[in-house]
C-alpha cells in the first residue's frame, strides 16, 4: 500500500511539473508573437546582450567577465530553456568573453561567431578549448554577413571587413546592426573611433539606429561626436560597472550624447535594460 502511495505522489508531482512547463511555454510563446526583445544585461564592467527574435530564435552577444551572466540569463529566459541559437564573442577581452565559458558549459549553442583575432590570455584559451571540446562550429564574422533570425529580424555584420589576426583586440571588435522592420540597434563591442570613422565613411546615414550600445563602455576612445550624430539614437545604452576603475562612462561621451538629445541608460544605474519592438515602435 505504501508503494502505491509513493507512486501516486510521484506521478502527481510529475504531472504538476509538466503542466507548469506547458503553461509557461504557452505564456512565453504568446508573449513574444511579433515582438523582438533585446536585453542589455547588468553583468558589471563588461558587455552581454541577449536577443530574442519574434519566432523565439536567440542570440547572445558577449558574456561579461564571469558567472554573473548566468543569473541575468535566468531572468530573461524561461527556466526550462537551455539552448541559445548563436553565441557571438565580439573580441577576446575578458570583460566580454569570460562569462561565455560558463554559458557554453550550461547551455547548448548551435555555433559561435568570432572576429578572428586571438589572445594569449588564459580566459581566451579556455573559451577556445570549450568550443573545441563541444565541437561547436566556429564562424569568422565578416562585413556583409547576415544572420537571418526569422520573421524579418536580421543581424547585419558591419565589421570586421578583413582578416584581423594580430590586430589590437578592441579594433577587431565585431560591429553589428540588428534590424526588425523600421527599428534598429547598433551594437559596437569595444570598437574605437578609428573604426567609427571607417564605418561613417562607407555607411554614412545607414548607421542611423533607434538604439546605440556605446563602444567600450562609454570610454572616450569611442562614440565620437560625428559618429553619434550619424547614428542619432533615441536611446543609448552604456554597459559598465558601478564605480569601475576606468571611470567609465567618461564625461566627454555623456556630453556628446546629451548634445544629440539621446536618452542615456546605464546598466549600473538601471540594471538590465530591455527593449521590445513590433517593427514599428520601440518600447522600454
Amino acid at each position: 500500500m505504501k508503494n502505491n502511495s509513493n507512486k501516486f505522489k510521484f506521478y502527481f508531482l510529475l504531472g504538476f511539473l509538466l503542466t507548469n512547463i506547458f503553461i509557461w511555454h504557452t505564456v512565453a510563446t504568446e508573449d513574444r508573437q511579433g515582438i523582438l526583445k533585446v536585453s542589455f544585461l547588468d553583468i558589471g564592467q563588461g558587455d552581454a546582450i541577449f536577443i530574442e527574435a519574434p519566432n523565439g530564435n536567440q542570440v547572445l552577444i558577449d558574456g561579461g567577465s564571469n558567472r554573473a551572466v548566468l543569473k541575468e540569463l535566468g531572468k530573461v529566459m524561461p527556466f526550462y530553456d537551455r539552448t541559445i541559437d548563436a553565441v557571438i564573442a565580439t573580441h577576446p577581452d575578458k570583460d566580454h568573453i569570460g562569462g561565455l565559458v560558463e554559458v557554453l558549459k550550461n547551455y547548448r549553442a548551435d555555433f559561435v561567431m568570432e572576429p578572428g583575432v586571438s589572445s594569449d590570455t588564459g580566459v581566451y584559451q579556455e573559451l577556445e578549448k570549450t568550443i573545441a571540446d563541444k565541437n561547436l562550429p566556429r564562424i569568422l564574422a565578416r562585413r556583409g554577413m547576415l544572420l537571418n533570425l526569422g520573421e524579418g529580424a536580421r543581424l547585419n555584420i558591419l565589421f570586421p571587413n578583413r582578416n584581423t589576426e594580430g590586430w589590437e583586440t578592441n579594433t577587431a571588435s565585431i560591429v553589428a546592426k540588428l534590424v526588425y522592420g523600421n527599428n534598429s540597434f547598433l551594437l559596437t563591442g569595444d570598437s574605437p573611433i578609428v573604426i567609427e570613422k571607417y564605418l561613417s565613411m562607407i555607411d554614412g546615414r545607414n548607421l542611423k539606429s533607434d538604439v546605440l550600445k556605446t563602444g567600450h563602455h562609454g570610454s572616450r576612445t569611442s562614440t565620437s561626436e560625428s559618429f553619434a550624430g550619424l547614428v542619432s539614437p533615441q536611446y543609448t545604452v552604456i554597459s559598465a560597472g558601478k564605480n569601475n576603475q576606468y571611470g567609465h562612462p567618461h564625461k566627454e561621451v555623456l556630453d556628446i550624447l546629451d548634445k544629440i538629445k539621446s536618452v542615456i541608460l546605464k546598466t549600473y544605474e538601471n540594471g538590465t535594460v530591455t527593449f521590445s519592438s513590433d517593427g514599428e515602435e520601440i518600447r522600454l
